[in-house]
């Protein structure tokens, strides 16, 4: 049993059962058992590893993206580059190192990590070895101005709602406990939701949705942000557009385990519905795109070529193989999506279309 396992027990005890939402709060962000709270889940020896830690050549290419949309958006003199859950900062590094040549980008920008664990926190001043650092719990705290954001993979880990369709109306999973006081799924009783009164007309009974209300606030003030000021945000993860089924899943040690089993001790996630983040984006969005065809457009296979250069063997090989991962279809290519935050009459950021 983990050590978070008879704190839940109690709390479900005393209120009854909890919702999905309130049960992957608790177990990723608990301040003393809490997953993200309490260790660096990141790379082969944690439990997942992101894009940034497969190459640098996908923080690279991100942050050139973001310095060209700098550029076609006048090059304001002060600029908020900001990074949603920056995990190690190894994308953050790449995406600078990238543009210090871009002439007055880097005399213009302001870092900000958005970064609520300490441990991370740490790790990611160790990652970028700058004094100028901002570090806020929240994207409501940034500073004010034109802001460039990059969330790779940040979305997913925000709490989720799953509903069942059950006639009318919608019976909600939730985590309660079985006679044994061991933690499992619930239903709530049948009744209406008013914001699914829309998905009665395209669910059947049974049917599952999703919904994430953090992620449509965060992306409202997101896109309120760079609807008053300027600037262009980069949504990276994996999802779909419309939400449909049921994607609530942990990880531990690089594989799927029982989301319940050793709450606080696995990664939990759930599949980023991304038209509910472009509806809620009060400014213009890009077209949902393939990872990899995000990539290939900003040039990643030639800049793998230049990096091959004097790689041989067993580096040479890990390199092909980093390249593959993120762009071919059978790998990250397609499952991971990209979705653009952009002001209304601007172009994108490069590598996506309108």
């Amino acid at each position: 049993m983990s050590a978070l396992a008879p704190i839940l027990a109690a709390q479900i005890r005393a209120t009854g059962p909890m919702t999905l939402a309130e049960y992957m709060q608790t177990c990723l962000l608990h301040p003393r058992h809490g997953y993200y709270t309490t260790r660096d889940p990141l790379g082969r020896a944690g439990d997942f590893i992101t894009a940034p830690e497969i190459s640098q050549m996908f923080g690279e290419l991100l942050g050139l993206s973001l310095a060209q949309a700098w550029l076609d958006q006048g090059a304001p003199e002060r600029v908020i580059m900001a990074e949603a859950g920056p995990g190690r900062g190894t994308l953050m590094a790449d995406a600078l190192r990238a543009t210090r040549k871009v002439p007055g980008f880097h005399a213009a920008l302001q870092i900000c990590l958005i970064e609520a664990s300490p441990a991370l926190r740490k790790v990611q001043g160790e990652t970028l070895e700058r004094e100028d650092i901002l570090w806020v719990e929240r994207v409501a705290d940034l500073p004010e101005g034109p802001l460039l954001l990059i969330a790779n993979e940040f979305f997913d880990a925000l709490p989720i709602r799953q509903f069942i369709r059950a006639g009318g109306g919608w019976r909600e999973r939730m985590v309660g406990l079985d006679a044994q006081n061991d933690l499992q799924m619930a239903l709530s009783p049948p009744a209406p939701v008013p914001a699914l009164a829309p998905r009665l007309a395209d669910t059947r009974e049974g049917d599952i949705v999703e919904t994430c209300p953090q992620a449509v606030t965060i992306t409202a003030e997101i896109g309120s942000r760079i609807a008053r000021h300027g600037g262009a945000a980069l949504i990276i993860d994996y999802g779909g557009w419309h939400s449909l089924g049921d994607t609530f899943q942990a990880l531990k040690g690089h594989s799927p385990v029982d989301p319940l089993a050793r709450p606080g001790e696995a990664d939990l996630t759930a599949h980023v519905d991304f038209e509910a983040l472009a509806r809620a984006a009060p400014c213009a969005h890009s077209r949902l795109t393939p990872q990899g065809v995000f990539l290939e457009r900003l040039g990643i296979t030639a800049r793998a070529q230049a990096l091959a250069k004097g790689l041989s063997g067993a580096r040479l090989a890990a390199h092909v193989a980093a390249h593959r991962r993120l762009t071919h279809p059978d790998e990250m290519g397609t499952l991971f999506k990209v979705l653009a935050v952009h002001p209304d009459g601007t172009p994108p950021p490069p590598g996506l279309s309108d």
